[in-house]
């Protein structure tokens, strides 16, 4: 669960300005602000089940602009090329394997 939170958390960062007010709002509320569906739906005055389809459907749609965008997936190769990239400079490695990674960065963007 805690994943699947983390990941919802990167996707809402990376694809937040394409949701519409209030599926922003209900997706802070839920996965940053830690609000239940309950208390969700008090504060907007409708069902449990409304805010909960709300939040299946709008999770639905931060995966599918994932899938085409790609933003989170090159996030993370690009997080991992950077350790890797300090790690090698660390150990005092050769300049080949840091040009090969900074291409590989390069390439991402």
């Amino acid at each position: 669960m805690l994943e699947k939170t983390n990941r919802m958390n990167y996707l809402y960062d990376f694809y937040q300005a394409l949701l519409t007010p209030k599926q922003s709002s209900y997706m802070a509320l839920y996965y940053l602000d830690d609000y239940s569906l309950g208390e969700i739906a008090e504060e907007y005055d409708v069902s449990r089940q409304a805010v909960y389809d709300n939040i299946k459907r709008t999770e639905a749609m931060l995966e599918e602009y994932e899938e085409k965008l790609l933003l989170f997936e090159k996030f993370q190769k690009r997080s991992e090329l950077i350790s890797q990239m300090k790690e090698l400079m660390s150990n005092g490695e050769n300049n080949r394997d840091l040009n090969e990674m900074i291409a590989e960065l390069e390439k991402l963007d």
